[in-house]
């Protein structure tokens, strides 16, 4: 998540850039087919490619709506998480009077934090981090979850039996959330917990589910591919159309215009036609980095620091002094 006032043009220009450099191709070769070669039956109607292009601008419109919902669902759901995790670190301290089981249950919630969050970072076969122009953005900032393995976060909360226990499990946030069920039914019959306090613990364990039943639905079923690949096509289509029907109404300004470049109005079509592509290339290019807000990019929703936050407030709500850091951003983007 950027949480600067905005991306700086040049680091906009360099992620784009590549874009740049076949947007003045494409623009280039129907100019010097007009202008030097006098391919003059190669200019369009400018009336065709303005229908596509309001066409296009309708589908990528929409597609960048609807990634962008994805985005803002992923951060309401792990808004969420946030708040159950706050009150179940309440409950752990204040429905019990056994200090130690307290910080086994706080301790192993923080374990299922870590590996929802690793699992969330998953790589996917639709997901576009694996882009060249993503990257090179990436040494920009640092994604955590790429830093350290799993086996030696969850090293750091839970006992190392638990560990080979979670590490052999396809999914390893939902078997922690099981062991939690079952520790506190264990408390419940040892008689630490009241039978209120119990279902009322075991009530925020389905809970929890649900925010990562939530969470996985976003990660595992990718915006869908018809209308990425739609989008993509009308852009890429556009793009290409776009110049042939810019040569007629350049040319015609021949008339009108003299000194050095009389008769060479044509070859602005170049930088004319690739700023207004940019823009069309642009627009799909952000809305495909906003697709899948767990990925890694630039954007994604920061369940990293999130995470952090959460295990910060619940550590001093058990007294403790010695916190992690806070998660500080890197060139202002924070995972």
């Amino acid at each position: 998540m950027h949480i600067g006032q905005s991306y700086k043009l040049l680091e906009f220009l360099l992620w784009t850039r590549r874009n740049i450099y076949w947007l003045f191709v494409i623009g280039a070769i129907p100019t010097i087919l007009y202008q030097v070669l006098q391919w003059k039956w190669i200019a369009l109607p400018w009336t065709v490619v303005a229908l596509l292009g309001t066409a296009t601008a309708f589908i990528v419109g929409f597609k960048n709506t609807q990634t962008y919902s994805r985005t803002w669902e992923a951060r309401q759901i792990w808004g969420s998480i946030l708040n159950s995790s706050r009150a179940w670190g309440i409950m752990c301290r204040d429905y019990m009077d056994d200090v130690k089981a307290s910080k086994e249950l706080i301790y192993r919630h923080f374990a299922w934090l870590t590996a929802l969050r690793y699992q969330m970072r998953e790589s996917k076969a639709w997901e576009s981090t694996h882009k060249v122009y993503n990257k090179e953005y990436m040494a920009y900032y640092s994604i955590p979850e790429k830093e350290s393995t799993l086996e030696l976060e969850l090293a750091k909360y839970i006992p190392a039996e638990e560990v080979l226990q979670i590490m052999a499990t396809r999914n390893k946030a939902v078997q922690l959330l099981g062991l939690q069920s079952k520790a506190i039914k264990e408390l419940y019959d040892q008689g630490i917990l009241d039978n209120f306090r119990f279902l009322e613990m075991h009530k925020l364990i389905t809970t929890l589910y649900d925010h990562q039943g939530k969470s996985e639905r976003i990660k595992n079923f990718p915006y869908p591919r018809q209308f990425a690949t739609v989008s993509s096509m009308f852009v890429k289509l556009f793009c290409i159309m776009l110049p042939f029907s810019m040569l007629k109404d350049f040319d015609k300004l021949n008339e009108n215009i003299g000194g050095i470049m009389q008769g060479q109005m044509v070859w602005l079509v170049i930088p004319f036609s690739m700023l207004i592509s940019w823009v069309y290339t642009s627009l799909e290019q952000v809305g495909e980095s906003t697709e899948n807000p767990f990925e890694g990019s630039a954007n994604d929703v920061p369940i990293s620091q999130m995470s952090r936050t959460i295990e910060i407030d619940m550590r001093e709500m058990l007294g403790e002094t010695d916190l992690p850091p806070a998660l500080q951003p890197k060139n202002n983007i924070i995972l």
